[in-house]
């Protein structure tokens, strides 16, 4: 394996690196099918910091992860060549044995997604349990004894019940919680984290994120931090290595990172944030995609996506530029981009014209009974949405936010009576859609659309993309040719002719939202409804999606109504926001107005815990627990037992909705 220029120098005998790796090289496949998913990584990583690896799906992080802990799967893959060395042992050279000692103790691992990775049929206390008695000397009740502490540190309330409840009873939050907690078992010198907080709300988010520092100031852990979350690098990172392709291109510390990237690919990466800075121009856009990995390179791997490309950045493997001794850069040109900032660039502002509202909704209600008994009588209500109002007109969008379990969802469906609602009126273009027969409710549905959250689980895996997108027209007895408006709808969402006779498997993530698009604009819809269409998808493929629906919002008059927890992408597309919270709407108003001065103390906290990639100084809102049940709402103020600033009318009665003189209106007893 040729020796490949290193981003880390060697380290002197005094610095307390606990883990070195060099020059490591993780392949799959063999002859010319060989994907290099690692190909060349090297960095240190010193106890009591974090190391941050950042980039885009597909670019060697979790590989680097799965390297270290040697859980590379095989035959299909293997590592190549490299070290990898904790303290003073290359764990490339030890036995299987050792290894299986060395994962859950010395090094533990928090998977991205929880729910996959504990078992389903064992109580949460009986699998960390497992890691206790592994790598520790305690056994029957000073095991049991460790898991109950276990739980409490990393904030689970009442762990001895908790500790006999299996995975499905817990939140999202509690079972990500609950994997810290495990990998903390065997009390590790290394904590490999892999998106921890990528599934979770803001609230929860900033919750594990203080916690994973306040375990790591008390323990002296070190944490490799895998992410594509700029927002999370900005608030946890103490260095900061960015890949691409396999390759580390860029490596800072966190400081200087922010202050100062210097790779384009860096550079694009921050362009590509949604944010109210940039709601009157598009945002940045990386074209292409990451290069295969089943190929040898010869100069650049970012070099057919960079806007600063030069004949010599193909010719040859590209050596590490140093403009400051802790500042590592895999370009030649890592000043162009820069120097294009400079210059400046124009923006075109949005016009957008106020019309009568498209879409009214009033006092909409959708409550599902709870059935006990051999005669399933209704014992109760689940208040899954409890009196929602809105206005959308043609042209903008209105965004609901909350945590998971708040009702936006549920009210979507409803909206578009893929729920019936149990009260209230949704109106759109002045017909009542709650007193349609199902009959006529199937020829208006071609006038509002939806795109959903995972855009391959919303399609048959056995159909071609151009009888998905033409679906519709078929069902609605659409005539003329289908498949020249197919391929119409392909052209205007950025994807070729020829896409129509290929199956979704053949596209990335975000290709495959734009044929979720373009299914939702086959019928030419006024109201579009977005339920989290980005929330899976990397930044600059999010950066794509919304550039598209910017666009096709201004082209086509569309109504969006959007579905999100990502508040950059809320003051970035948005026009107005409703919060909602256990089914009903706390604060609603302009997006300029609530985003910068949140008038009701839930969106206060909300916005707190989003992570920001500037240290603005801003202090992080904690709401203890998690939210209430539906089924069981508390009295008075829905949010008076986590309001860090209840008082006892809160307890006492609901908060009448008034109106500010900003426009806004909040549900909330504080003046």
């Amino acid at each position: 394996m040729p020796a490949q220029a290193q981003f880390t120098p060697p380290a002197p005998e005094s610095d307390p690196v606990l883990l070195r790796v060099r020059d490591l090289h993780t392949w799959f496949g063999r002859g010319d099918r060989t994907a290099r998913a690692v190909d060349g990584v090297d960095f240190n990583l010193r106890r009591g910091e974090t190391f941050a690896l950042l980039g885009e799906s597909g670019c060697g992080k979790s590989m680097t992860a799965l390297s270290i802990m040697r859980l590379v799967p095989e035959p299909a893959g293997r590592i190549v060549s490299g070290s990898i060395i904790l303290d003073d042992e290359d764990l490339l050279r030890l036995p299987e044995s050792a290894m299986r000692k060395l994962r859950g103790g010395r090094i533990g691992m928090i998977f991205q997604e929880p729910m996959t990775s504990l078992n389903p049929v064992m109580t949460i206390g009986k699998q960390i349990g497992e890691s206790v008695v592994r790598h520790t000397a305690l056994r029957g009740a000073a095991a049991r004894a460790r898991v109950i502490e276990l739980l409490d540190q990393v904030g689970i309330p009442d762990p001895a019940r908790r500790a006999d409840e299996y995975p499905h009873q817990l939140s999202g939050g509690m079972k990500q919680r609950v994997m810290i907690a495990m990998a903390l078992a065997g009390e590790p010198d290394l904590l490999i984290a892999d998106e921890p907080t990528t599934a979770l709300d803001v609230t929860i988010q900033a919750e594990v994120l203080g916690l994973l520092r306040g375990l790591q100031q008390e323990r002296g852990m070190a944490i490799l931090l895998i992410t594509h979350d700029l927002g999370v690098v900005a608030q946890m990172a103490d260095e900061v290595a960015v890949m691409y392709a396999g390759q580390i291109v860029e490596r800072a510390t966190r400081e200087r990172f922010f202050e100062r990237p210097l790779h384009p690919y860096s550079r694009k990466l921050f362009e590509s944030l949604p944010d109210g800075a940039h709601r009157d121009a598009p945002l940045a856009v990386i074209r292409g995609s990451v290069p295969s990995l089943r190929q040898e390179f010869g100069g650049c791997r970012f070099a057919d996506r960079c806007d600063f490309v030069q004949e010599d950045c193909r010719a040859e493997p590209v050596p590490i530029a140093r403009p400051e001794p802790a500042h590592g850069v895999r370009c030649l040109y890592w000043g162009a981009a820069e120097q294009a900032e400079r210059a400046g660039i124009r923006r075109e502002a949005r016009v957008v014209k106020p019309s009568e509202p498209l879409l009214k909704v009033r006092d909409l209600k959708v409550h599902f009974p709870i059935r006990k008994g051999l005669l399933q009588r209704t014992v109760g209500q689940v208040r899954a949405v409890d009196g929602l109002d809105l206005d959308l007109s043609a042209g903008r969008t209105v965004a609901v936010v909350g945590e998971s379990g708040c009702g936006k969802t549920t009210a979507a469906k409803a909206i578009l009576q893929l729920l019936r609602p149990t009260a209230g009126s949704v109106e759109f273009r002045g017909e009542e859609l709650t007193r349609l027969s199902e009959r006529a409710l199937r020829r208006r549905r071609r006038d509002f659309q939806i795109i959903f959250q995972d855009p391959y689980s919303s399609m048959n895996p056995r159909m071609r993309v151009g009888d998905i997108v033409a679906e519709g027209l078929v069902v609605q007895g659409e005539k003329g040719d289908t498949n020249a408006r197919v391929a119409e709808l392909l052209r205007q969402v950025g994807l070729p002719e020829d896409a129509a006779s290929r199956y979704p498997h053949e596209f990335s993530g975000g290709q495959r939202q734009r044929v979720s698009i373009a299914r939702a604009l086959a019928l030419k819809p006024g109201l579009i409804v977005c339920d989290e269409p980005t929330s899976a998808l990397d930044v600059s493929v999010q950066a794509q999606i919304l550039n598209l629906l910017r666009q096709l919002q201004a082209d086509l008059n569309l109504a969006y109504l959007f579905i999100t927890h990502n508040i950059g992408v809320v003051s970035y597309l948005a026009h107005d926001v409703v919060v909602m919270y256990l089914g009903r709407v706390v604060e609603q108003g302009p997006v300029e107005i609530v985003l910068n001065a949140p008038a009701h103390p839930y969106t206060q906290a909300l916005l707190s815990a989003v992570p920001g990639i500037e240290d603005d100084g801003r202090e992080i809102i904690r709401l203890h627990g998690d939210m209430p049940s539906p089924s069981a709402p508390p009295d008075g103020c829905h949010f008076h037992p986590r309001c860090p600033r209840a008082m006892a009318v809160c307890r006492q009665s609901y908060p009448e909705a008034k109106r500010l003189a900003d426009g806004r209106l909040v549900a909330c007893h504080l003046d």
